[in-house]
């Protein structure tokens, strides 16, 4: 089963009261959630204040992605609101103590690796990741063109955690579309967070899921064939 959880970065900010139960009324499995704070990453979005406002508004599972330093410090802020949220190994050099900690607060815990981020990092906190969120742009801002380079690196954190037992989700994010989507599935991705091939097609945002949903699952229906 392909998820897709479009991307907030993508939407209309004026809006964001009546384009969040549009996303769950769309067909969308989860809400992807980019928190940056103009240090990690050279852009400034929203934070924990503006998903606690959100939550009354959908049924929707919220995933975070912290692209921030002190990551930690958003963890009891996020706690009541999200279902995952995912740190970077680079904003915290105690990556097991991190994890547990997210866990410890009865979140999923999710490991995001940048482009030039090894899938190794993975090596010996893996009875700790609940998630695998690779970046196949570099984090910071919506829009950008997908880096196939990244395509062997989902394949090697795949059979990572395939060989743990455990089926680990594996969370792409960036220039994800109708092309790009199929290749990732087919690379070993479960998830498919979509910004702008969602909240900007030109159908709108139903049409947008429903195109990457087909997109795929014709990649799924090719593998299992």
């Amino acid at each position: 089963m392909i998820r897709i959880t479009p991307s907030l970065l993508a939407a209309d900010f004026w809006r964001l009261g009546e384009m969040v139960p549009g996303v769950e009324e769309a067909g969308a499995d989860g809400l992807h959630l980019d928190l940056m704070d103009g240090c990690f990453v050279p852009n400034l979005t929203f934070g924990p204040m503006v998903v606690e406002a959100l939550r009354p508004h959908t049924k929707l599972t919220f995933d975070a992605h912290l692209m921030v330093r002190s990551a930690q410090d958003y963890f009891p802020l996020l706690a009541p609101h999200c279902s995952l949220v995912s740190v970077h190994p680079e904003t915290d050099p105690h990556l097991h103590r991190t994890l547990s900690a997210l866990r410890d607060r009865g979140l999923e815990a999710g490991v995001a690796l940048n482009p030039s981020t090894p899938p190794s990092v993975l090596d010996y906190v893996l009875e700790l990741v609940d998630s695998v969120l690779i970046m196949t742009v570099n984090p910071g801002f919506g829009g950008q063109k997908f880096l196939p380079a990244m395509l062997p690196k989902i394949r090697e954190a795949r059979r990572k955690l395939d060989a743990t037992g455990r089926r680990v989700p594996i969370v792409v994010d960036g220039g994800i579309d109708v092309s790009t989507a199929p290749l990732c599935v087919e690379a070993g991705a479960t998830v498919l967070v979509a910004g702008t091939s969602v909240f900007r097609h030109q159908g709108g945002i139903a049409a947008g899921i429903r195109t990457l949903r087909e997109a795929a699952g014709s990649s799924v229906s090719g593998l299992e064939a």
